[in-house]
């Protein structure tokens, strides 16, 4: 029984035990017994009262001794999408880059790839330009030399002095593991408005992107989320917060987002960006051909039965191919509008993998292979099968 419960009932007992004296009282048949009954009643009332004092002051004690707990609730707001954690988790290591030309300036964006400084962005971002700088979320900017470029690939790394900045590296993730279909995210400043974020879905893969320089970036990412001016060099992310892609280009007659953009992807910025940084330059293989891919139309030019593979139209004299004795197209015919030449070689695997277009031969190059690697060539050549070995050679220097 608690404390406060015995004072209760003690506290009854008293009250009984008063109507139990009048009612004696009452009853009694002589002055002695009545006496008697008195005495009785009082001894007990007394000691009820004692009880009744202690049971009082024990209460008091307790009573002044209760700590009173408040309980506080801690509400944790969470993220309402999964874009907005990956955002939080990565603004402050998306750039804003500026470079400054003698005309005047332009805008891109680049994100941070390690602590020791270096930033990674689009060579056509920072090309010809006499200062760079970047400038992070939180307003802090830095000067940021070229220590590299390739413009065959379009990548860039500039460096910057963190000045007591901490610098939080974006992990690079495995572009050939995305899905068409697969939701990415973009972060950039477009127009110059930094730390924006876009998102939207991966609409193909492997797609050639052409370049100033006569030769095609290979691989790259076509996407749907919007960018525009400005988010070039920016980072392209799974929904892990990867970067599987750098935003290089939109395709668009009006300079401006109508719905297809591109990304190169991470699995060549995982080539080329550590040799940039080591020597300032990185070196693609070479085998030195022109090329159009196999189909029906092509096939039933040259009476063969092979719609898939491409048909080498020309060789570059002295190049690896023409060393290894590939042979171009040597009768021109017309075809969809178009001259081309028909009778060359049709390659139809590389290393023992079926080659379906340029394209997959062009990412396999610049994926898997260095200058002075052998590549063994399957060819068709009159209707006969053929291996051809061929010594990867290094692309020439840009025009």
């Amino acid at each position: 029984m608690s404390t406060l419960r015995k004072v209760v009932a003690a506290t009854l007992i008293i009250l009984a035990s008063m109507l139990a004296m009048w009612f004696a009282i009452s009853t009694a048949s002589t002055l002695t017994d009545l006496n008697a009954k008195v005495s009785e009643l009082s001894e007990n009332i007394s000691g009820l009262y004692k009880a009744h004092s202690e049971l009082l002051n024990r209460f008091k004690s307790l009573e002044e001794n209760i700590t009173y707990v408040t309980v506080t609730k801690t509400v944790t707001v969470l993220a309402t999408s999964p874009v907005t954690e990956i955002y939080e988790r990565i603004k402050d290591s998306v750039v804003l880059v500026r470079a400054t030309y003698p005309y005047g300036t332009s805008i891109g964006s680049g994100f941070v790839y390690d602590t020791l400084g270096h930033i990674v962005t689009n060579n056509h971002v920072i090309e010809g330009s006499y200062q760079v700088t970047v400038t992070f979320l939180d307003g802090t900017s830095l000067t940021a030399p070229v220590i590299g470029t390739d413009p065959y690939s379009d990548l860039a790394v500039l460096k910057v002095k963190p000045d007591g900045i901490v610098l939080k590296p974006l992990k690079l993730g495995n572009s050939s593991e995305l899905m068409i279909g697969e939701q990415i995210v973009v972060v950039g400043s477009p127009f110059g408005l930094a730390g924006s974020v876009t998102t939207g879905i991966v609409s193909q893969k492997g797609r050639l992107l052409e370049t100033k320089y006569g030769y095609s970036i290979p691989g790259v990412i076509q996407f749907d989320a919007a960018v525009n001016p400005g988010n070039s060099g920016g980072p392209l992310l799974n929904m892990k917060g990867e970067v599987v892609g750098i935003t290089t280009a939109i395709e668009s007659p009006i300079s401006g987002f109508v719905g297809v953009g591109y990304a190169i992807p991470s699995n060549i910025v995982a080539r080329v960006v550590p040799a940039l940084i080591e020597k300032g330059s990185y070196t693609h293989s070479w085998i030195g051909i022109k090329a159009v891919n196999m189909n029906k139309e092509i096939a039933e030019l040259m009476n063969v039965d092979i719609t898939k593979g491409f048909l080498i139209t020309d060789v570059v004299p002295g190049s690896p191919a023409d060393k290894a004795g590939l042979r171009g197209g040597y009768r021109t015919v017309m075809r969809g509008g178009e001259n081309i030449k028909i009778g060359g070689d049709i390659v139809i695997a590389m290393n023992g993998i079926a080659i379906k277009s340029i394209e997959e031969m062009l990412t396999y190059l610049a994926e898997r292979t260095s200058p002075g690697d052998v590549i063994v060539f399957s060819i068709v050549r009159d209707k006969q099968t053929l291996q051809v070995s061929v010594v990867l050679g290094e692309r020439p220097p840009p025009k």
